[in-house]
């Protein structure tokens, strides 16, 4: 079945300057779209970042990117969508639209007027099981992450499949099941940033 509204969005590959990069890659592309260009070095010097770990407690991904996005040597994990927005904010304005907390019909509405929607799920692209998280306490209270936090750029779907451009993998209009896509994504609580 063709994708509906199957947007083309230039692919931006975070490899290999920015293994954790994936966040701050899908909004470089995202703001491609919108006529910006903005390259994923500059957004990531710009990104409100947080330590890994300050007086025994974690980063909060919801307070900036956590730890090092430049390398493997040295502990990171990732951001959520507070500090893309707010990024997003200082070459978009009012343009951004703020999708989080909204059902997945939501996205596909935003799809539905080529707009591409920035996303948070994981690598496998399905739901992941109580294993591969874990809670850590942080300024803010407890928060549940995973190592296997990922973002991408969604830029169509169809009754069984939602597509993205995957900047970790390299794939422009990659496809996953939609199902489980969206089940994973709703374990991230439903982030997704858009533009109009």
């Amino acid at each position: 079945m063709k994708a509906t509204n199957l947007i083309h969005v230039p692919l931006i590959r975070q490899l290999p300057e920015l293994p954790r990069g994936c966040e701050v890659t899908s909004l470089a592309m995202m703001l491609a779209h919108a006529g910006i260009q903005a390259d994923k070095m500059e957004l990531a010097a710009s990104i409100r970042k947080v330590p890994f770990e300050e007086d025994g407690l974690r980063g909060n991904l919801y307070d900036g990117f956590v730890g090092d996005m430049y390398s493997f040597e040295t502990d990171g994990l990732g951001v959520y969508d507070e500090p893309i927005i707010e990024l997003a904010r200082r070459y978009l304005g009012d343009r951004v639209v703020v999708l989080t907390g909204k059902p997945w019909e939501a996205v596909e509405k935003q799809l539905d007027k080529e707009r591409p929607v920035w996303v948070v799920v994981n690598e496998e692209f399905r739901p992941l099981p109580e294993s591969d998280w874990q809670t850590w306490q942080t300024r803010r209270g407890e928060l549940k992450v995973t190592y296997k936090e990922h973002a991408v750029l969604v830029t169509g779907y169809d009754a069984d499949h939602v597509y993205f451009n995957d900047p970790l993998a390299g794939i422009q209009n990659r496809r996953a099941p939609k199902k489980e896509f969206v089940a994973a994504w709703e374990q991230f609580h439903n982030q997704a940033v858009s533009y109009d």
